[in-house]
């Protein structure tokens, strides 16, 4: 608590409390398995908590040690990305053992859901993790939308509304707090916020009966934080992405929809807030439209993380900002760290849960033929940038196939056929209808191999006539052995 008033100017490096708070709202990241000291300091000085990425989790020992030293140092929030899918911390070295929501969303059997996220939860918690960046609530409605994809659920409000509420209390039956994202809704979109400040154009009409349809749902399962998108929405937000935009984090989601719980910002070194109004002034403008807690993303270095800090203690001294708003973020986190301490119940019987969906979720079209020495042509695609460089692909579950990863390349077809002669020809893509040197080297493939059998590894919305095609609603590890299956029984 702040000894000086929360309304007037406040001397910025004169209170030791209000340092304290300004720390409090930042969840800051570190390269590495272990803990630096710097980062140990600062959790003692009241640092809100961490956010841990790919490059942070050797093994699930190696994480546990991890999390042991963090909340030694203090009682921090630790939270990561476990979409389960393409979106994996946890497995980021090998891929995940979970199908992601496409695939859930194409069951559709929400205790699948709900078994699924509890059974990646009880992951998380017996690994010290607290708070899982998950699940993705937006609405998938742009077919080339490039950075949400098979992370939601479907393109129908209803249906991603349902597995959004069985997700988030399979999370938090494990003792883990769910996050719904990305509020009001990245599912529109056609442009990556990572680069850019992306844009949804509808009424709020529109907003309500479609975007934030799996919120109000998520708010009323009792979800324990919502994560902000970088997305303007002009006829909310005006100019301002929804991070940094009070209509939209108050007045629609505290006011509108009656949302207590902890509000975390998307990542601020995305370039929709770090290019634009910068890494001090974003924290700023988050604070002060309604965010609690700022995850800043793995890019800040120590000391960047120190000036957004500075940022907001002078911020409050100049009156943009008030100490009764850090204040109000304090109590909500402080809540949010006496549920996290709350009894955990049994684990779940999650065993293989992640296969049994994954079998579930796949879909074959056509007859593929019985394999005879087969070649298998995995085309290359561009990486998720939130889901990073995850491995994806055939070769452990093939393992008397040739695997051959290949450029999107139309001259490489010639090479490639002469390879698969007089031996089955399966051909593994990505998002296909996304990446048009994709579609040209299938569709080159295909004309000369009409007996090959094509595996979709993202959405399956372009769909070329072949012998056999196979669907995968992902590209998991979970999802390569139930297409793998399919093709061997």
């Amino acid at each position: 608590m702040s000894e000086f008033s929360a309304n007037g100017p406040i001397p910025p490096d004169g209170d030791p409390g209000l340092h304290r708070l300004a720390a409090g709202t930042l969840l800051a990241a570190f390269p590495g398995t272990t803990a630096p000291d710097w980062l140990l300091h600062d959790l003692a000085a009241g640092l809100g908590g961490v956010t841990l990425f790919g490059f942070n989790v050797a093994d699930a020992a190696g994480l546990t040690a991890l999390t042991t030293r963090l909340r030694e140092a203090g009682d921090p929030v630790i939270s990561l990305d476990e979409e389960g899918g393409d979106v994996t911390r946890l497995a980021y070295h090998v891929g995940s053992p979970y199908p992601g929501n496409a695939a859930l969303g194409a069951v559709d059997d929400v205790e699948l859901t709900r078994r699924v996220y509890h059974s990646i939860g009880d992951e998380l918690a017996r690994c010290g993790v607290n708070l899982d960046m998950a699940p993705d609530a937006d609405v998938n409605t742009a077919d080339d939308n490039p950075i949400i994809g098979t992370r939601a659920f479907g393109a129908d409000p209803a249906l991603v509304a349902r597995h959004t509420v069985a997700a988030v209390h399979g999370l938090q039956e494990a003792g883990v707090a769910a996050c719904a994202k990305h509020f009001p809704g990245h599912g529109a979109t056609r442009q990556d916020s990572h680069l850019e400040i992306p844009e949804v154009d509808v009424p709020r009409e529109v907003l309500w009966e479609r975007e934030l349809v799996p919120f109000r749902a998520a708010i009323e399962a009792g979800t324990k934080s919502i994560m902000t998108a970088h997305v303007r929405v002009p006829s909310l937000t005006g100019r301002e992405p929804a991070t940094l935009s009070a209509p939209a984090l108050t007045g629609l989601l505290r006011t509108e929809l009656g949302y207590d719980g902890v509000v975390i910002s998307d990542a601020l070194d995305m370039h929709a807030i770090s290019e634009s109004v910068g890494l001090g002034g974003g924290a700023v403008m988050s604070l002060a439209a309604g965010a609690d807690l700022l995850c800043l993303g793995p890019l800040p270095t120590r000391t960047q993380v120190a000036e957004i800090g500075q940022a907001i203690v002078t911020a409050v001294g100049d009156g943009r900002l008030t100490a009764a708003r850090l204040e109000e973020a304090a109590e909500r986190v402080a809540r949010l760290r006496a549920w996290f301490g709350g009894p955990r119940p049994a684990a779940p019987d999650g065993e293989g849960v992640g296969l049994a969906a994954a079998r579930r979720a796949v879909s074959l079209s056509g007859t593929p033929r019985p394999l005879t020495d087969p070649l298998v042509v995995e085309v290359e695609t561009p990486p998720n940038i939130a889901a990073g460089d995850v491995p994806w692909g055939f070769a452990p579950w093939l393992p008397a196939a040739e695997v051959v990863r290949t450029r999107p390349d139309p001259a490489e077809v010639p090479g490639l056929l002469d390879r698969a002669r007089n031996r089955s020809l399966v051909i593994v893509v990505r998002d296909a209808h996304r990446y048009r040197e994709s579609r040209d080297i299938v569709s080159a493939l295909l004309a000369a191999r009409p007996d090959a059998t094509l595996v979709e590894m993202g959405l399956p919305i372009w769909r070329p006539p072949a012998a056999a095609y196979i669907a995968t609603y992902g590209a998991a590890r979970a999802n390569a052995r139930a297409a793998a299956e399919l093709l061997t029984t």
